[in-house]
């Protein structure tokens, strides 16, 4: 949900109303169970609500440079909890402290603070999308002492909170968050519908992931029913990109490499080549996207250097499990998109991922329309050559 992007045809913040589109009617959506996933639902409302009769600061904390989902949900929240009278501020890590260029659109800006100026102790803090305790970057020193909320859909949660509403099964914190919203009592506007649909097209892939089940597409309905613009979300999130971007996509796939005996596929981006292009690191998120169409292989990785640290990207067609990868190697993620960051050489960096996939849990997916797997096809482990 966090982001920082000037969109080259002019979707800046002050456009969101358009972006959302004319009003229309809500579709009501309730939980049939009125339970969360952990059990903690109605805790995590109850928590809610009772910061905001006691007129508590609320901190709304995404991930470490934050992605759709995650800036998503913590606005669509932190503009719910206003709407009750609430006291939210939204924060995230990031050097510099910009939203990224892709998600300025986003409504809800106003209620951002850059962590330096997160002072005093919150009466709560609500964590959207982070998995564990260290996805806070520096601000997870501002959950000491103070009553924590975690919301996620991440299976490696390490459940950090007092409070921890998890549910692996869904398709993105943004889908957990709308719970909330309806169970606040909010009204879903555009602004918020804006939001939790960013949130889901994001972890979705626009719905040509695994995670795209028929509840989804009835949230998004409902969602797309408020009026939204999905035509102008989906352009603002990947069909706009400076002409440097396509420069440097030429230089990342040019290096590309392809390794059948661990059937990965891979590549990388050095700081040099965002240098040479004039791009800023959140421009680059998409690289993974065109690596991991390759056909030949099950697993597609790119590694993208930030400072003195590796930022791996790492996607599975459905066999591998690379949440399971990427929790070993200090990181985390789901069974088909994850990542981790390494401090060591590229080539170090490599030879311990392709240790680690040679002993990856698989899946019996569907693998690759060359290495067939899953019921009716074979089943090809990868292998060491070592």
């Amino acid at each position: 949900m966090t982001g920082t992007r000037q969109l080259r045809w002019e979707l800046t913040m002050s456009d969101a109303t358009d972006l959302a589109g004319p009003p229309a009617a809500s579709v009501n959506r309730s939980r049939p169970d009125g339970a969360g996933p952990t059990g903690d639902f109605q805790a995590a409302v109850t928590a809610l609500t009772g910061a905001i009769d006691a007129g508590d600061d609320i901190l709304l904390i995404a991930h470490v440079n934050p992605d759709g989902d995650s800036l998503g949900s913590a606005l669509a929240l932190g503009l719910a909890l206003r709407s009750l009278g609430g006291r939210p501020r939204v924060s995230f890590d990031a050097d510099p402290f910009v939203v990224p260029r892709v998600l300025r659109f986003l409504a809800g800006q106003d209620l951002l603070v850059a962590p330096e100026a997160v002072t005093g102790r919150p009466g709560l803090v609500v964590t959207l999308d982070a998995g564990s305790r260290s996805r806070l970057g520096r601000l997870a020193s501002t959950t000491a002492g103070c009553r924590v909320l975690v919301v996620d859909h991440h299976a490696s949660n390490t459940r950090f909170g007092d409070l921890n509403l998890v549910d692996p099964e869904a398709a993105s914190t943004s889908a957990m968050v709308i719970d909330l919203v309806d169970a606040l009592g909010v009204r879903l506007d555009r602004d918020i519908a804006t939001a939790i649909y960013t949130g889901l097209v994001t972890d979705t892939g626009s719905f040509r992931f695994a995670a795209t089940t028929p509840a989804v597409h009835q949230l998004a309905a409902r969602l797309v029913a408020t009026g939204i613009r999905p035509d102008l979300i989906s352009r603002a999130l990947w069909d706009t990109h400076r002409f440097g971007y396509l420069k440097l996509l030429g230089e990342v796939l040019g290096r590309v490499r392809l390794e059948p005996e661990y059937d990965l596929v891979w590549s990388w981006c050095s700081q040099a080549d965002l240098r040479a292009a004039g791009l800023e690191y959140d421009e680059i998120e998409g690289l993974i996207d065109t690596v991991r169409t390759v056909s030949e292989a099950e697993v597609a990785l790119v590694c993208k250097q930030d400072g003195d640290v590796w930022k791996v990207s790492v996607r599975s067609k459905g066999d591998v499990d690379v949440g399971a990868v990427c929790t070993a190697l200090g990181g985390g993620g789901h069974r088909f998109a994850a990542g981790f960051s390494c401090g060591t050489t590229l080539d170090e960096l490599m030879d311990v991922l392709r240790d680690a996939l040679a002993r990856a849990p698989r899946l019996g997916g569907p693998g690759t329309p060359e290495n067939p797997r899953g019921p009716g096809g074979p089943r090809n482990a990868v292998r060491s050559p070592r």
